[in-house]
């Protein structure tokens, strides 16, 4: 059965990667790169101030922990415990993959890029959703287009990009239940009618 599911997945990955082109090269690379997304988070941050005011820094404290436990969890409880080699370090095909941007670490069973994006989608909709409706679309497109990235360069299997993106999506409902529960003791945001009640008195 793993056997089945590996052969499966490094089809999927050979397929993925051989659709090179020097234009997806381009956008593939950028879309991987850690701070290609810096505009993307500078509008997050916006919008979070604009709805949190003042408070904004506990939602930020809560990304911080939301990025802690996504990349710390697919480290330590996945890459360490599974020791999947990336397809990049695994000689029986090496020579029919083609790398742009290195290859990383050893392992890569589940992918940290894929965690960390999907948890911090998530997450971004979970308390963002009310006030833009275009940004759940926004943010999983964001998810989605950097996991293919990795497959496409090189650096995982379909099957990485897949359980990480599970987890970071597991990672994100926790820290929002943890979210809500501060919330219901320490509100975020004042109710429009409270506001109104207290400028008559």
């Amino acid at each position: 059965m793993l056997e089945s599911l590996q052969l499966i997945d490094t089809k999927i990955f050979l397929a993925i990667n051989g659709l090179h082109n020097s234009f997806f090269d381009w956008i593939m690379v950028f879309a991987s790169g850690k701070l290609s997304w810096l505009p993307l988070y500078v509008v997050l941050i916006y919008l979070i101030i604009k709805e949190y005011k003042w408070k904004s820094w506990v939602i930020l404290a809560f990304v911080a922990l939301l990025i802690f436990f996504s990349d710390q969890l697919s480290v330590h409880a996945f890459k360490n415990v599974f020791q999947r080699l990336r397809p990049c370090h695994n000689e029986e095909i090496a020579l029919q993959i083609r790398t742009i941007t290195g290859c990383g670490g050893l392992y890569g069973f589940v992918s940290s890029h894929a965690a960390n994006t999907f948890a911090l989608a998530f997450f971004i909709i979970g308390i963002l959703k009310s006030q833009k409706k275009w940004l759940p679309w926004v943010m999983i497109s964001y998810a989605l287009l950097n996991i293919y990235s990795r497959v496409y360069l090189g650096v995982h299997y379909p099957g990485d990009v897949l359980a990480g993106a599970i987890l970071g999506f597991l990672v994100a409902r926790f820290v929002l239940y943890l979210f809500s529960i501060y919330k219901r003791k320490w509100p975020l945001i004042q109710p429009e009618n409270s506001f109104k009640d207290s400028t008559k008195r």
